[in-house]
C-alpha cells in the first residue's frame, strides 16, 4: 500500500518556514483560529470546497477539550432526559458518518447499562428510551438494544453491585482517539491544499478602514516572529478560548460560554478488570462510563462548572474523590484507591451560557455567533458532531464570499489513514497488516496498534523498519525510533508532548512506556527540528511537569 499523502511539502514542521512564507504572503479566502477537531473540520469542509484555506494553532493540534474527553463517538443518549430529540437524531445519525471515514479510529463498542434498584431508570423507561434511541439514531439492526435479565447481566459483568442490580441492556457506542482523529481530519485538510500551523498564537485582529476584520497579527511561538495573515473571512473555532478572541475583537463583546469540567481517571486493568464498557448511575444522577482499554480501564466524567483559566485544567482531589465512590459503589468489591490511579486528565467543554441552569443541565447544542466586525465564532457541540458544525458554519462563509463554491463534501470523505470501501476491506488491510508484521518479525501487539493508530498509513512505518532495520527482530527502540520519525515527517510534531500525549496516548494509556520515551524523544525532535539547547531543556522540563501532574490530586 502506498503512502497516502500526496502533497509536495509534506506536513512537517520542518516544512514550518515554508508554511510560515505562505501565511505571510497569500491572501486566504477563510482563516481559522484554533486548531481542535473543531477548527480542522472546518478546514477540510472548507478545502473540500475548493476555498483557500489557513488554520492557526496556539499551542498543538488537539492540545485543548480535543484530546481530553471521554474518547466515545456517542449517540446522546443522556439527551432524551433532556427531551433534546433533534440533538440525539443528528449526533446518533453522525456516528455512522465519522465511523466509515475513519474506521481505523472510531470502533464499535458494546456498552452495558445496568438497571438498579433505586437507580434512574426503570426495565420499561430503560427499553422505551432505548427503541427511541435506535430509531432517531438509525441504528442498524446488529447495533439494536437488548434488554438482559440480572443473571445474564451479572455473567456480562460479574463485578457489578449484586446487592442492587434488577437487569440491564446492551447497546452499542463507537470507541474512538479523539486526538487522533483531529490530526487525521488535519493531515487530510493539508492534503487538500490548506495551509495549518501549530504553536501559531492569534495576537490581534487587522482591520480595514471600515472596520471589518482582514485578518490577524499572529506571534510564531517555536520560531519567535510575527506573522501578518490576510484573509477575506475569519472563524474562530478556538473552543474555551472562544470569549477571550472575541474579547479582542470587541471589548465589549457579551459573555457567551460557559465552560464545564470533565475529568477521567485510569486504573490498572487488573485493578479494574471489566469484561466489557459501562454506562450506569453516578452521583447527582450523572452518568458515567467506565471502559477498559488495554492496559488500563479508564472511568469518567465528571461535570461541574469551571470558572478559572481554561489554559491547565487539572483533576484535583474532589474530582479524583467523585469518580472513586461512583466506581466503588457500582463495583464494591474491588475497594479502589485515589493512589492506584495510573493516570487522570481533564478537559473543558466550552458550553453556551444559560443563566440559572447547573452544569449538567446546560444544552450540548453548538452556536454561531457573528460579530459587527465580520468575525464568525462556533463553540458548543459535541466530539461526535463536529462535522456537522463544520458544515453549518463553511456554509454561511461560502455564502459570504459569495461566488460558485462546490457543496459540501465531508459525508463521505474518507479521512487520512482511512480509506477503506467497506467493513470487508478494512478487514482485510488489518490482515495484510499482520501478515506483512509477521514477516518483519513484528510484535503482533505493535503492528495492531500501529495499524488502529495510523490505518492505512502503517505502511509508511513498515517501509522505514525495512529501511532502517537489516537485522530482525528489531529492538524496541528501533520501533520507538521508526514512530516518532512518521510523526516527526507527517504529523507536524514539535514538542515532546505532541508525540506522547497527543499522537501516541502513551501518557494516558501506556504511562510505563511513555516515562522510558521522555528523554530520547526530547532529544530527538529538538536534532530532527534544530532547536536551541534552550527550547530542549525547556521542554523537557514542561513534558516531566505534564508526566507527574496527571497524578498530582491537588
Amino acid at each position: 500500500m502506498a503512502d497516502p499523502i500526496h502533497s509536495s511539502v509534506t506536513f512537517s514542521n520542518r516544512n514550518r518556514k515554508s508554511f510560515a512564507d505562505r501565511l505571510r504572503s497569500e491572501v486566504f479566502d477563510l482563516l481559522v483560529i484554533g486548531g481542535g477537531i473543531t477548527g480542522c473540520g472546518i478546514a477540510l469542509d472548507a478545502a473540500l470546497r475548493g476555498m483557500k484555506v489557513a488554520l492557526v494553532e496556539k499551542d498543538d493540534f488537539a492540545s485543548g477539550t480535543s484530546s481530553r474527553s471521554t474518547k466515545l463517538i456517542h449517540g446522546g443518549l443522556r439527551y432524551l432526559k433532556q427531551f433534546d430529540l433533534r440533538l440525539v437524531r443528528e449526533v446518533g445519525r453522525e456516528r455512522a458518518v465519522v465511523h466509515r471515514n475513519a474506521r481505523h479510529l472510531v470502533l464499535p463498542e458494546k456498552m452495558l447499562l445496568p438497571l438498579l434498584r433505586n437507580g434512574s431508570l426503570g426495565r420499561r423507561s430503560c427499553s422505551l428510551g432505548l427503541r427511541v434511541y435506535d430509531f432517531l439514531a438509525g441504528v442498524e439492526r446488529p447495533e439494536r438494544r437488548v434488554m438482559l435479565d440480572r443473571q445474564a447481566t451479572l455473567a456480562a459483568e460479574p463485578l457489578l453491585d449484586k446487592s442492587r442490580l434488577l437487569g440491564g441492556a446492551l447497546y452499542y457506542e463507537y470507541r474512538t482517539d479523539d486526538s487522533r482523529l483531529t490530526i487525521e481530519i488535519a493531515k487530510s485538510a493539508h492534503v487538500e491544499g490548506a495551509v495549518l500551523l501549530n504553536y501559531v498564537e492569534a495576537l490581534s485582529f487587522r482591520r480595514d478602514s471600515p472596520g471589518q476584520i482582514t485578518g490577524i497579527e499572529a506571534h510564531d511561538v517555536l520560531a519567535n516572529r510575527q506573522l501578518r495573515i490576510r484573509a477575506r473571512i475569519v472563524v474562530n473555532a478556538a473552543g474555551p478560548w472562544v470569549d477571550a478572541l472575541r474579547k479582542k475583537d470587541d471589548d465589549a463583546a457579551p459573555r457567551r460560554l460557559q465552560l464545564t469540567k470533565g475529568v477521567h481517571l485510569a486504573f490498572p486493568y487488573a485493578r479494574l478488570p471489566l469484561r466489557q464498557a459501562l454506562y450506569f448511575d453516578g452521583e447527582g444522577g450523572r452518568m458515567i462510563f467506565a471502559i477498559p482499554r488495554l492496559p488500563v480501564t479508564y472511568v469518567g466524567t465528571t461535570d461541574t462548572l469551571h470558572h478559572e483559566s481554561p489554559d491547565a485544567p487539572r483533576c484535583d482531589r474532589e474530582d479524583a474523590d467523585s469518580l472513586l465512590r461512583a466506581a466503588n459503589a457500582m463495583f464494591p468489591s474491588l475497594k479502589l484507591r485515589r493512589e492506584e490511579a495510573v493516570s487522570s486528565w481533564a478537559g473543558l467543554r466550552p458550553l453556551i451560557l444559560e443563566e440559572g441552569k447547573a452544569a449538567s443541565e446546560l444544552s450540548r447544542r453548538d452556536e454561531i455567533m457573528r460579530s459587527p466586525s465580520g468575525l464568525l465564532s462556533i463553540a458548543g457541540g459535541k466530539l461526535t458532531g463536529y462535522r456537522r458544525m463544520a458544515e453549518r458554519i463553511v456554509d454561511l462563509v461560502a455564502k459570504r464570499l459569495g461566488g460558485a463554491w462546490r457543496d459540501c463534501r465531508t459525508c463521505d470523505h474518507r479521512l487520512s489513514g482511512g480509506d477503506f470501501k467497506s467493513e470487508e476491506t478494512f478487514q482485510a488491510a488489518l490482515q495484510h497488516f499482520m501478515e506483512e508484521g509477521s514477516r518483519l518479525q513484528l510484535p503482533r501487539d505493535r503492528i495492531r496498534e500501529w495499524f488502529f493508530r495510523y490505518g492505512t498509513n502503517t505502511s509508511v512505518l513498515l517501509a522505514h523498519l525495512r529501511d532502517r532495520s537489516p537485522s530482525l527482530p528489531c529492538a524496541e527502540e528501533t520501533l520507538n525510533d521508526i514512530e516518532l520519525s512518521y510523526t516527526l515527517d507527517h504529523e507536524m510534531v514539535a514538542h515532546p508532548g505532541d508525540f506522547l500525549i497527543r499522537r501516541t496516548g502513551d501518557m494516558l494509556f501506556e504511562r510505563a512506556r511513555a516515562e522510558k520515551r521522555i528523554e530520547s524523544a526530547t532529544r530527538s525532535i529538538a536534532e530532527e527540528l534544530d532547536l536551541p539547547s534552550s527550547v530542549a531543556a525547556r521542554q523537557l522540563s514542561e513534558i516531566r511537569a505534564e508526566f507527574h501532574a496527571a497524578l498530582d490530586f491537588l
